[in-house]
């Protein structure tokens, strides 16, 4: 997409807006929907918002003298100063930066590395200690700050593993890292992989479309018997992936090391399906599925 959607668009800057408002609808419901099913208030909710926007004012000011930046950022996002100033006040360092999550770590390695999968390309049990390929090395071969009893003991909470009655052998549960009953570590999911997803497709639109790949695949007209082979196939794909690349970027990162290279860059890979009834006024499909990107 080249059209830089901050410019006016073919009909002007009101025909921009009106069309980043109406974006704008479709992300914003289902996190109403969340905030309204979990009892967040319109307020709180507001206020978040509010240093969102001066955040971003700010990112694009940051270089004026403090005593123009607060009437610039309240020019830039129609708060007034007293706002700006309040909200600037309270608000504590810089951009959000992604934790690293060591029990993700090693559920990811688990399931991608060849030493602990079987020539199904299955996770294999695993024996709580010794050499390789057992549990011990491989929480070791992720981190030595953390001991091993401690990531199977989360693994376990999580549901994500479990450890046979005499204690001595460990096996993964889930196909992929979603910690069923944990609420606050589901949300930070939420807020990771659709925050980076959207920042993608927010530099596509604000360059030319080439910052970042996004692209989707939709399609309509489908059973619910369908769509139980569909999310078969796309899980199967995901583990051909997870088991191609995660090796892969290991290999990069060694790479980098030997070199000297600055590991400055982080990254995200998804892959997700959405599914819906369909609505009853919805126009005739095409006989193809469609590609869509940004």
């Amino acid at each position: 997409m080249t059209q830089d959607a901050t410019s006016p668009g073919p009909d002007g800057p009101s025909s921009s807006q009106d069309a980043l408002l109406l974006a704008l609808a479709s992300l914003m419901e289902p996190l109403a929907a969340l905030c309204v099913a979990k009892g967040l208030p319109f307020q709180v909710v507001e206020e978040k918002l509010k240093e969102s926007f001066i955040a971003a004012a700010r990112a694009v000011h940051g270089g004026l003298p403090a005593h123009r930046l607060h009437s610039r950022i309240s020019t830039a996002t129609g708060l007034n100063r007293r706002e700006v100033t309040r909200i600037s006040s309270k608000a504590g360092g810089g951009p959000k930066e992604n934790k690293r999550s060591v029990v993700a770590e090693v559920f990811t390695r688990w399931r991608s590395d060849p030493i602990y999968r079987n020539n199904k390309n299955q996770p294999i049990s695993l024996p709580r200690q010794g050499a390789a390929p057992s549990f011990e090395s491989l929480a070791q071969s992720v981190t030595r700050d953390v001991h091993p009893r401690t990531l199977l003991e989360e693994l376990c909470r999580l549901k994500l593993a479990v450890q046979d009655a005499e204690g001595d052998q460990v096996s993964l549960q889930q196909d992929a890292f979603v910690p069923h009953g944990d609420w606050a570590r589901m949300l930070a999911f939420l807020g990771d992989n659709v925050g980076d997803h959207l920042s993608a497709a927010v530099a596509n639109v604000l360059g030319d479309g080439q910052q970042h790949l996004e692209q989707a695949i939709y399609a309509d007209e489908l059973s619910q018997e369908s769509m139980a082979q569909v999310r078969t196939m796309m899980t199967a794909r995901w583990q051909e992936m997870l088991s191609d690349v995660a090796p892969r970027l290991e290999d990069l990162m060694q790479a980098d090391r030997q070199a000297g290279r600055a590991p400055d860059q982080r990254l995200r890979i998804g892959l997700f399906t959405y599914t819906q009834p369909m609505a009853t006024t919805l126009p005739k499909p095409t006989t193809q599925p469609k590609e869509a990107s940004s």
